[in-house]
């Protein structure tokens, strides 16, 4: 893995063989960063990474310059690697050991982005309880936006808030926002 752009552009970044981990590609996070960079400024943005497993995308945000980072997962090792590298890197995120959907009912603290790539296998859905626990908990900030890494075999656009989706390789990046038309229950 490699960080892409940012203050440690290029950095080269190795993480053990034995976390468990489906890294998000340097051509698909390349992409997801290049429409990113078109409509935020990272340096006021805060930032929730869901499935963080080796951290590769909160060290991307990190080196861009994110005011904060929050990188949640559930493997100890996988906490702790990102933890021990963001101290190695100077980047600002703090790693949390818990089950993402324990986390985002409990937690009260919105963001601009929340990123969450869990698992391939994931039903629908698991996937829309994720999408209905950040809307309902009102986790993301105005002009917030959460982005869900999924299968390109999983059509996920029919749950609320979607936007849009954009397909690279066997990957998918949908996205959602906060749609003022669509009334709180």
């Amino acid at each position: 893995m490699r960080i892409i752009s940012g203050k440690h552009k290029g950095k080269r970044i190795t993480a053990p063989k034995k976390l468990p981990a489906r890294p998000t590609t340097d051509f698909a996070k390349e992409a997801l960063f290049n429409i990113l960079n078109n409509n935020y400024y990272f340096n006021e943005l805060s930032v929730l990474d869901l499935f963080a497993g080796i951290g590769s995308i909160s060290f991307e945000f990190a080196s861009r310059g994110v005011k904060s980072v929050i990188s949640v997962d559930q493997h100890y090792n996988s906490v702790k690697f990102i933890d021990n590298t963001a101290k190695e890197l100077a980047l600002n995120i703090k790693a949390i050991k818990s089950d993402v959907f324990s986390y985002l009912e409990k937690v009260k603290l919105p963001h601009n982005i929340i990123f969450a790539d869990p698992p391939y296998d994931f039903s629908k859905e698991q996937l829309s309880k994720i999408v209905t626990l950040v809307f309902e908990n009102k986790l993301l900030l105005d002009e917030g936006l959460l982005i869900i890494e999924h299968s390109k075999h999983t059509d996920i656009s029919d749950i609320p808030h979607f936007q849009y989706a954009k397909k690279y390789g066997g990957s998918m990046f949908s996205f959602f926002e906060i749609n003022n038309d669509i009334t709180d229950a």
